[in-house]
């Protein structure tokens, strides 16, 4: 994913650097999101490259808790209970079945979205623009990695609801992907087993185990 939400303005006793100031921004949107017991947001999804005529768009939903999720994208359902990591293809009629690899901090996972900036970056605050009437602060994110094939991360967030607005990743090929929240909400009534795959459910699907 992923995998959203912030304090922007704080009262200190001394002067911030540009560093310093969105670490903590950074920190204080982490520690607020870990204090919902489970989230769930809507989303747009967008990845464009001018230069090869790609424009593609897709709307997802994802449903986190703790290290756990549900994510709906592109009609494909991912189910993560926390050790095992379900991909349901209904057009294939396939199920495949991995352990995730949370050492690949290449991949940002739905459980790993709103942390993936605290190693591997540096961050500095950026433009404010008013969008739609609401004024989102930005954050620039650059890898410290300079093999890395991300160029820089452009973070939006809303300083009225303290919830992120945009995610925009520019590679280093020009590609750009930005995740647009639609909607966020926290702490809703969630099914006991929502996390957990039913293999009943699908006796009809090839399984596919990859490890």
């Amino acid at each position: 994913m992923k995998k959203i939400y912030i304090l922007f303005f704080l009262i200190t006793s001394h002067v911030l650097s540009g560093q310093s100031e969105a670490e903590l921004l950074l920190n204080d949107v982490s520690s607020k999101v870990e204090s919902y017991d489970n989230i769930v947001i809507s989303f747009k999804y967008a990845l464009i490259n001018i230069e090869e005529d790609i424009n593609q768009e897709t709307r997802g939903k994802v449903t986190m808790q703790g290290d756990k999720y549900v994510l709906n994208i592109m009609d494909i359902t991912r189910i993560y209970d926390g050790k095992t990591l379900y991909s349901i293809s209904p057009e294939d009629e396939e199920v495949t079945i991995s352990s995730e690899n949370s050492e690949d901090d290449s991949t940002i996972t739905p459980s790993k979205m709103l942390s993936f900036y605290k190693e591997g970056y540096t961050f500095k605050m950026d433009i404010i623009q008013t969008i739609k009437g609401r004024k989102i602060q930005y954050i620039k994110m650059n890898p410290i990695d300079s093999d890395s094939e991300i160029d820089h991360i452009l973070l939006g967030i809303d300083i009225k609801t303290y919830h992120i607005h945009n995610l925009i990743e520019i590679g280093s090929n020009k590609t750009k992907t930005i995740l647009t929240v639609n909607s966020f909400k926290t702490n809703q009534a969630l099914s006991k087993s929502l996390f957990t795959f039913d293999d009943k459910k699908y006796s009809e699907y090839y399984i596919n185990k990859i490890d």
